[in-house]
């Protein structure tokens, strides 16, 4: 083989590996913060859930368009919005987005943390489902594995709940179908997170006003006023390390992530919460973690290498 070629095969696999670890990192950051986001959502348990969404696509807004300007994307922000297919696919993924917000604040603060949990443990299995049918990734033995485990301790989680809520139902599709949209999207991470929320915020504005003589912003005090502004870096920084992350990486990479974010959830509910932990849900609990280990050895293992 010609050296000139060698060269250039060494220097794409180093590419590979470099968007790789980039990729797994933002991933892991990511969901590493919305696993311990519902300590931030917790003092806002008596603001009006479609309130709190509203404030979070008005702020995050704010929030990305800080971020585009510090690091000097506004001229293809401009190029984006210009262009009618972007729109449309930004459009769908928002709504996607929307509906996933509100549900899941929803069911945070009405006593259905339990069935919002289930929904996140079946989103991977969603993310995996869309990576080898819709993208056609090719998953190895030990991936398989990995994924019967996940489907064990998934299944009995939903069993100890007594029923498949629709709770579980909406979250999980949403939000893999939105992991596949922005993966597919021609579109930088940061530049359709911020149209994605750009599109939200009019209807956001319209509800804001009509509400605005009972709504909690600048009536329920400084400290819950602050929050609410708040929402927007909460909402921006792990929201386009995800759209960053499932670009790099394969969306069933991506959707078995996920369970970093319930893992989360519940050290946080023992620790700090401390809600009761049974021993067969623990057990539950086990098996998805033993899940992610199984995966993630793969993963190293099969790693880009430079020749």
């Amino acid at each position: 083989m010609p050296k000139a070629e060698r060269a250039s095969e060494r220097s794409q696999a180093g590419t590979e590996q470099s968007n790789l670890r980039r990729g797994l990192l933002q991933g892991v950051l990511a969901y590493g913060l919305w696993g311990g986001v519902a300590a931030y959502w917790k003092p806002l348990a008596a603001v009006d859930p479609v309130e709190l969404v509203a404030h979070r696509a008005l702020w995050g807004l704010g929030a990305f368009a800080v971020f585009v300007a510090i690091s000097g994307q506004l001229g293809a922000l401009r190029a984006a919005l210009r262009d009618v297919r972007t729109i449309g696919v930004m459009a769908a993924s928002g709504a996607l987005l929307a509906i996933n917000w509100a549900i899941f604040v929803w069911a945070t603060l009405n006593g259905h943390l339990l069935d919002a949990s289930l929904g996140y443990f079946m989103n991977p299995l969603c993310s995996v489902a869309l990576g080898t049918i819709v993208l056609r990734e090719r998953l190895s033995r030990l991936q398989w594995i990995a994924i019967v485990l996940a489907m064990i301790g998934v299944g009995f989680l939903t069993w100890r709940a007594g029923r498949v809520p629709w709770v579980a139902l909406v979250l999980a599709p949403t939000f893999a179908f939105y992991g596949l949209l922005r993966k597919t999207a021609k579109v930088p991470a940061l530049i359709g997170s911020t149209i994605e929320t750009l599109l939200m915020v009019p209807i956001a504005l319209i509800y804001l006003i009509v509400i605005s003589d009972r709504a909690a912003f600048g009536h329920a005090g400084a400290s819950i006023t602050a929050l609410l502004v708040g929402t927007g870096i909460v909402t921006a920084v792990p929201l386009v390390l995800f759209t960053s992350a499932a670009r790099r990486l394969p969306l069933s990479t991506v959707g078995f992530l996920q369970y970093l974010t319930p893992t989360g959830q519940f050290l946080l509910a023992v620790t700090l919460f401390d809600e009761p932990l049974a021993l067969d849900r623990l057990g539950a609990f086990i098996v998805i973690w033993t899940a992610l280990v199984v995966f993630a050895i793969d993963l190293f293992r099969s790693r880009p290498r430079s020749p």
